[in-house]
């Protein structure tokens, strides 16, 4: 065996040099990782062997390749097998760590964000977080491919605590958000929507277990299994919001307000230029053509007509002006709040989709005295994101911050109004821009979309 010195000597300055680089990145990953708990700085114990793959060598990975000329077919396969491995690795850390693809497949955020846009989504911006389930499929959400037999796409065993990395910012109003769906932890395998909680409130519990053949099994999902979600923030932790006759305003108060602080300081949200609502249009019996819904911005899927003389469309404000303009259009009236359906918390309020409100988003380390009045809105944050007990009648600290987000296209969203707040750790990061944009009715590339800002902040 060779020594020490001997492996130093034969060490070429191409192994040093990339002895270095790799060694730099490993070393800036670890503080990365371990700020603000430093106890995992004992990932500095693992650099050796970074040097080693490029200098000493005293571990031989490619102890494979002494095969080329004498098994050749041997060989091959462990090149693959390796190009693989190597391409698996490296793609988990960067969709952990860096950057995720996200397709938008509803029409929740029309006309901001369309459905066929392809997101980048940085993780790096709200700072990543730790793999709670660290052992699972690459690019596989929580469920196998049928052609590889489907089932579960990771393993409950071991399982992280929640943890994030330094980031350059935290959510705030305006941005829009992929998130994981915080009512995802159980689902029922064959209706997903609406989600479990919504369907045991209009169905009852033990429908939806006895009818296996309708809802399907019944499975339990970890935070960073359950669905990606993507909205636009519109309450931050510290805000208290409420929504009149569709507008959303908020405030920043204390997490008891005085009587004083309810009624005063409430601001009126910017509404965003692609904000839509849905309206009944009520014609003389004319049918539009294809032609002119296309050219005032209605999708197909969205050209509902109700009767012969009554149509159903999500409108700008933009283009319910175009609408009024035309002769056949008698009236455009906005859809009733009642169709909108029970909003959170489910049975417990009298609040409409349209008229909502006012709500106190917490924010971490806020303490609160649980009344009858707030029992309900505060619930779920205890028992299914804080796993701890809470009381009429008794203080209870939160322990993470929590945010409202809703959708740009209002009436055509599943969104806070419906399942109540996003925890900090089901945040997954912020979409930055559009790499790509299929029109879901042609199927053809919008080229004018590519490379646009997806912020939410422009």
């Amino acid at each position: 065996m060779k020594s020490f010195k001997e492996r130093i000597n034969e060490t070429t300055r191409g192994g040093w040099i990339r002895a270095g680089i790799w060694g730099t990145l490993y070393v800036a990953f670890v503080i990365w990782v371990a700020w603000g708990d430093w106890k995992s700085l004992g990932w500095m114990a693992l650099l050796p062997l970074v040097i080693d793959m490029f200098t000493t060598k005293y571990i031989n990975y490619s102890w494979w390749r002494k095969y080329k000329d004498t098994k050749p077919a041997l060989y091959t396969l462990f090149s693959w097998i390796d190009a693989i491995v190597f391409a698996l690795v490296a793609v988990y850390f960067i969709n952990l760590y860096i950057f995720q693809n996200y397709q938008i497949p509803s029409s929740s955020l029309e006309k901001s964000l369309r459905v066929g846009d392809f997101l980048y989504v940085s993780k790096m911006a709200y700072g990543a977080r730790v793999q709670q389930t660290p052992l699972s499929m690459p690019l596989v959400q929580h469920t196998m491919p049928e052609w590889l037999g489907g089932g579960k796409s990771y393993l409950d065993w071991p399982h992280w605590e929640y943890k994030r990395l330094k980031g350059w910012t935290s959510p705030q109003k305006g941005d829009i958000v992929v998130f994981n769906f915080p009512a995802g932890d159980t689902v029922c395998l064959k209706m997903q929507n609406p989600d479990y909680y919504t369907l045991k409130y209009y169905y009852g519990e033990g429908l939806i277990q006895s009818r296996k053949d309708v809802f399907g099994e019944i499975v339990t999902r970890p935070v960073d299994r359950r669905e990606n979600y993507v909205k636009r923030c519109v309450g931050e932790p510290g805000d208290s919001l409420k929504i009149v006759g569709n507008t959303i305003f908020t405030k920043t108060t204390s997490p008891q307000p005085s009587p004083q602080e309810r009624e005063n300081g409430w601001i009126q949200e910017p509404e965003r230029e692609g904000l839509q609502l849905n309206y009944l249009v009520r014609t003389d019996g004319h049918v539009f053509s294809a032609k002119y819904l296309e050219k005032i911005g209605i999708s197909i899927a969205d050209r509902v007509q109700v009767n012969p003389q009554t149509w159903h469309f999500p409108l700008t404000q933009e283009m319910k002006a175009e609408l009024e303009k035309n002769p056949h259009v008698l009236a455009v009236e906005i859809e009733p709040e009642t169709q909108g359906g029970a909003v959170y918390p489910l049975g417990h309020n009298e609040w409409t989709r349209d008229n909502y409100g006012p709500i106190y988003i917490p924010r971490k380390g806020d303490k609160i005295m649980i009344t009858e009045e707030n029992y309900w809105v505060y619930k779920r944050i205890a028992e299914a994101y804080e796993f701890q007990p809470m009381q009429i009648g008794k203080e209870y600290e939160f322990r993470m911050d929590y945010y409202w987000m809703q959708g740009d296209n209002r009436h055509n969203s599943a969104d806070s109004r419906y399942w109540g707040f996003v925890p900090e750790d089901h945040i997954v990061g912020r979409p930055v821009f559009i790499w790509l944009s299929i029109d879901k009715d042609n199927h053809s590339i919008r080229w004018n979309r590519l490379g646009r800002k997806a912020t939410g902040r422009e």
